[in-house]
């Protein structure tokens, strides 16, 4: 008898031992319940929630569109939380191979029109009001190399004429979806702007293969590009995604000619088009914060915000620190999660519907010695097939929450990051929540691997499409929507 009960207790040693150093992170549940792991032999499960203390901050980290990305032009405004962002579009468009000429014979050829065409990608705001574009002819030279900062400080480094080089365009969003079909087209998803007469002459006629089309680097010399610019009088409150890599987006040129040796005039179509290796863009995302309430909540003296702002870079984060995790004494984590949800606007019914929350949301740490993001230990991992996101948490879900029938929320799971704080002491750092696209953190690899560091890049195919998302979210301090840091143990 004395024998089976010392196997007995050496069994439910060795699954305590276990459950330490696997940390019990197959719990995946969003709501964890004392009840899933049952009390054995002096093992209890218990659980406690951490406050949290939340100050809002302007996320000045330099972010970039890159060239195959989706870009976004227009105008948001008013938007009561976050104040009103103006989006401008820059780019480049070329031949498709040089020296370049209009087809047919060059003194038959007779203007019909130009088109600058923008491959549409989606909508972010209120789509059913229309949004006025104007474009100009860009007259500084653009770096085709570069990839220029979306948040560029102060004034734009990329200038443009003051004549625009079309009527300022009307667009009904609802109908950019609707089909073109004609000889030279059969699409949707197209926002067509007709360009002056003087301009179509000026690319189809003037310019020919002995100068202006030779080479690229010549042609770029003449026309450095356009600049589509959302008309400052507009009462449009969206973003349109608009993608420059996509053969949709060409400058179309339309004339009619006559062939050598061929009877009878044919109408044609010559396409510029951007090109993904040679030609310049960018993209600038301007923000104005003046009467807006993040304006009330951002001060440059560190206060505990009961109502926290999360907008989609270029944008706003949370610092978030969690007072007492770094005296946790050491037990058994099963389950750390720290979760958030929005604070629904009341005052402005129906805003919440169109200026809708980021898809994912990054929660990591500040590292103070070299001043950039990091990843979150051992909980962030990056394998062959990307981030663990799925599994530490971050993308959207929603709730039935506190008498709303729909709410944003997001949780982490940190278990693994928790356990190393209880059983190594390991540092508890103060966290950063942001909405990223095309970020970068500083990545250390999980423990005892830890000395593997490198920079990754975090894509918009995992995380969010530029100024697309914001969210307000119940703080550390909030009564009804609070966010917390809930952790589920057991006692060694």
């Amino acid at each position: 008898m004395d024998s089976f009960f010392t196997m007995r207790r050496l069994l439910v040693c060795g699954f305590a031992m276990l459950l330490i150093f696997t940390g019990c992170t197959r719990i995946t549940t969003t709501d964890v319940g004392s009840g899933l792991i049952p009390p054995i032999d002096g093992v209890t499960t218990l659980d406690t929630t951490f406050n949290v203390i939340t100050e809002n901050y302007e996320d000045h980290d330099t972010i970039r569109v890159y060239k195959g990305d989706s870009h976004v032009v227009g105008v948001l405004n008013p938007d009561p939380l976050f104040g009103s962002s103006t989006a401008s579009l820059f780019f480049e468009v070329g031949a498709p191979a040089y020296p370049f000429a209009m087809y047919g014979i060059k003194d038959s050829i007779i203007v019909d029109s130009a088109v600058l065409v923008l491959s549409y990608r989606g909508c972010y705001g209120d789509s059913t009001q229309p949004i006025k574009l104007n474009v100009f002819e860009v007259n500084s030279l653009m770096d085709q190399f570069r990839d220029y900062p979306v948040n560029y400080p102060n004034v734009s480094p990329i200038t443009h004429t003051l004549l625009p080089l079309a009527p300022t365009k009307t667009i009904d969003i609802r109908r950019i979806g609707d089909s073109v079909i004609n000889r030279y087209e059969m699409s949707n998803n197209e926002i067509r702007i007709k360009l002056n007469d003087n301009f179509a002459k000026r690319m189809i006629l003037n310019y020919d293969s002995t100068s202006e089309y030779q080479s690229d680097s010549i042609f770029r010399t003449y026309f450095n590009g356009f600049a589509v610019i959302p008309d400052p009088s507009t009462p449009a409150n969206a973003f349109l995604s608009i993608n420059l890599a996509d053969t949709n987006t060409k400058l179309a040129l339309y004339y009619s000619t006559v062939y050598s040796g061929v009877a009878g005039r044919d109408t044609v179509v010559s396409n510029l088009r951007f090109n993904s290796s040679t030609s310049g863009h960018a993209n600038f995302v301007y923000q104005n914060r003046t009467g807006s309430e993040l304006y009330n909540h951002i001060s440059a003296n560190p206060k505990p915000d009961s109502l926290v702002y999360v907008q989609t870079m270029p944008g706003t984060g949370v610092k978030i620190r969690v007072p007492g995790l770094q005296s946790l004494s050491n037990r058994i984590i099963h389950r750390a999660e720290l979760s958030m949800e929005q604070v629904p606007d009341d005052a402005h019914p129906g805003v919440d519907n169109i200026m809708t929350p980021p898809s994912y949301l990054m929660l990591s740490i500040f590292d103070s010695v070299y001043m950039h993001k990091r990843n979150i230990p051992n909980d962030f991992t990056i394998s062959v097939s990307g981030p663990n996101i799925s599994t530490m948490g971050g993308y959207i879900t929603y709730k039935t929450d506190q008498g709303y029938d729909q709410v944003a929320a997001y949780s982490f799971n940190i278990s693994r990051y928790v356990q190393g704080i209880a059983t190594r002491s390991d540092t508890s750092f103060n966290l950063i929540l942001t909405a990223p696209s095309n970020d970068s953190i500083y990545y250390s690899a999980a423990y005892p691997n830890t000395a593997t560091r490198s920079t990754y890049f975090l894509t918009p195919s995992y995380t969010n499409n530029v100024a697309n998302g914001r969210v307000r979210l119940g703080g550390g301090t909030n009564v009804r929507f609070r966010m917390r840091l809930r952790i589920v143990y057991s006692k060694i």
